[in-house]
């Protein structure tokens, strides 16, 4: 039991990361109905940024870790922002179905060519903030870490939907997202709310390359899987809903978890892509999703 609950743990963890990514999905895809390939490519960025900033690379520190966190964040914004503007707005200008997806995938491409040659291709260290030594909850060992992980994952979420709902600016995302042809009858530039949405998709991103890196290795690769990963739990939860993303990201996180341990790591992506494959065969529009309806 007491290994069982610490494999589940380690799967929230996990899961509270790929409900961070997958929510930055769902940002661009309400207010545009586009979707950041290059989400896990932002991830990785930002840890290798905040690397940086906080010196372990070439003998720091010379930030403390929470001091780095604002810094990593804006730095995501302005890269979501550079995407939206370069890879996104003149497919949505020329109405192309499909120019937004290989536009952010070769960007992903290139920001992943660029780290290399920054960062170099091996793996590095990113210090920890607090102490290594676990505690015990329920017989089970947790690192504090990964309570920073959770907490920190809810955090963002929960301030990103007080923005939306309590804040003027939040209030024009949500129309965008409501209608966008309306909200700009309504005098809402609904460009710079679609510009606004890559920014903030791409800063939680970043937010949780530097809350995951201290429990793995940090590197120019470690965002290609994450991705991956959160764009099925996008997929499973359901591409307008937060909850879904927050469900969705916790059955993955500890589907995963139990599967490595129990059965093989080998096999430990596979319940999450057969998950996946049942969800989009009984409700395509994810567990939480609503089905849009189309006139014709």
């Amino acid at each position: 039991m007491d290994i069982l609950l610490q494999l589940v743990f380690s799967g929230i963890a996990l899961g509270m990361i790929y409900a961070v990514i997958a929510f930055g999905y769902q940002l661009t895809f309400a207010t545009s109905g586009t979707l950041n390939f290059g989400q896990g490519e932002a991830l990785m960025l930002g840890a290798l940024v905040g690397l940086s900033v906080v010196g372990n690379i070439h003998g720091g520190p010379y930030l403390n870790y929470w001091i780095m966190i604002p810094i990593v964040i804006v730095f995501g914004a302005l890269q979501g922002m550079f995407v939206e503007w370069i890879g996104v707005r003149p497919a949505i200008k020329i109405k192309s179905e499909f120019g937004w997806i290989m536009s952010t995938i070769a960007l992903a491409i290139i920001f992943k060519n660029v780290a290399e040659n920054i960062w170099g291709k091996d793996d590095l260290t990113f210090p920890s903030p607090l102490p290594a030594t676990p505690f015990q909850v329920l017989g089970a060992n947790v690192q504090p870490m990964q309570v920073v992980v959770v907490l920190g994952a809810l955090a963002m979420m929960l301030a990103v939907e007080l923005f939306n709902r309590k804040s003027i600016y939040g209030k024009a995302v949500v129309a965008t997202s409501n209608d966008r042809d309306a909200a700009g009858l309504m005098g809402i530039n609904t460009s710079m709310v679609i510009t606004f949405s890559y920014a903030l998709s791409s800063a939680t991103a970043a937010f949780a390359g530097v809350l995951v890196a201290p429990l793995t290795l940090t590197g120019a690769t470690m965002g290609t899987a994450l991705g991956l990963k959160a764009f099925a739990v996008a997929i499973i939860g359901g591409l307008t809903s937060g909850m879904g993303a927050i469900v969705g990201g916790l059955i993955l996180g500890i589907a995963e978890t139990l599967t490595g341990f129990y059965i093989s790591t080998g096999y430990k992506e596979v319940p999450g892509l057969l998950l996946l494959l049942l969800v989009l065969a009984v409700k395509p529009a994810g567990l939480f999703g609503k089905s849009a309806i189309k006139k014709v």
